[in-house]
């Protein structure tokens, strides 16, 4: 809403909406017939636009800035939307408890793509230990993100113990696991209730979904843990190729072991023709998770 709606009425703008973001010719049409500037998506959408059958025969220069949340963006995506367009992604970071931004990229100057920027004015962030909630980590030490500003909400509506989960000390707990670097800059490495624990090590699922998202022939990715009696857990992922695109399981591993410690590669890889996702094309993890708990004898 902050970007796609209360920006451009500050600006003025005119807004352009697409009724349902999973049509991609509908938002490549919009761009082209309207000359679009500006563009808020979420990760899944730029990537869509990015395999649009006739990408090469449209038009998108028109396209100045884009505004990318809700979910980690791979690198080689970023990189090869700007090519497309010439425009520049801005990554943040924001929630509804927060009204509902926390971070951000430079919309000029320095930025780190694959982060979610810095925290903007008045507002102040940490990371702290996912095991007592407290005690802050160190310099690129993963910990829970929490965050405190003006913007933070005062409690959820009539539920007071659900409020005071997440809300302690005047510091919003998101639940979503970072890392800061030494300029300050935050990287979301994956949620905490998302985190795969194989033999006592942490695997974070957005840093495989990142490595697989890299290989030529993959689309997109989605990484869980499921349950194992020897490790507590192993990786599993599920795999979308690119439309005229081959790969086998054994090449997708190889790609892994190349880029990933050996405790973080998948232990199992699934081809599918598409991934579960929401109304925002978000993809949804836990839908996975169900049905591999539905496989495991009770």
């Amino acid at each position: 809403m902050t970007a796609a709606m209360n920006f451009p009425v500050s600006i003025p703008g005119t807004m352009v909406l697409i009724p349902d973001p999973r049509d991609v010719k509908a938002i490549v049409r919009a761009i082209a017939t309207h000359h679009v500037t500006l563009l808020p998506a979420v990760p899944p959408i730029f990537n869509a636009i990015l395999n649009y059958p006739k990408i090469g025969d449209v038009d998108l220069k028109s396209v100045k800035r884009c505004f990318s949340g809700s979910a980690a963006m791979a690198e080689d995506v970023l990189r090869r939307f700007e090519e497309l367009t010439g425009s520049r992604i801005v990554e943040g970071f924001g929630l509804s408890e927060a009204s509902p931004v926390t971070h951000m990229n430079p919309l000029n100057g320095l930025r780190k793509p694959g982060t979610i920027g810095v925290p903007i004015p008045d507002t102040d962030s940490r990371t702290v230990s996912v095991d007592d909630g407290v005690t802050e980590t160190r310099t690129g030490e993963p910990g829970e993100l929490i965050i405190r500003g003006p913007q933070i909400m005062r409690g959820y509506w009539n539920m007071p113990d659900e409020t005071a989960l997440v809300l302690r000390d005047g510091w919003l707990y998101t639940g979503d696991l970072a890392v800061i670097d030494a300029d300050g800059f935050h990287k979301i490495v994956g949620r905490k209730k998302e985190m795969i624990v194989v033999s006592g090590y942490k695997v974070f699922p957005d840093e495989v979904d990142g490595v697989l998202m890299a290989h030529p022939a993959v689309l997109e990715a989605a990484t869980i843990g499921v349950p194992d009696p020897k490790r507590g857990e192993l990786v599993k992922s599920f795999v979308v190729l690119k439309p005229g695109s081959q790969a086998t399981v054994a090449e997708v591993l190889a790609f892994c072991r190349e880029n990933l410690a050996a405790y973080k590669v998948p232990r199992a890889i699934e081809f599918r023709g598409e991934l579960p996702k929401s109304g925002a094309l978000k993809i949804l993890r836990r839908k996975l998770v169900e049905e591999e708990l539905a496989k495991t004898p009770q």
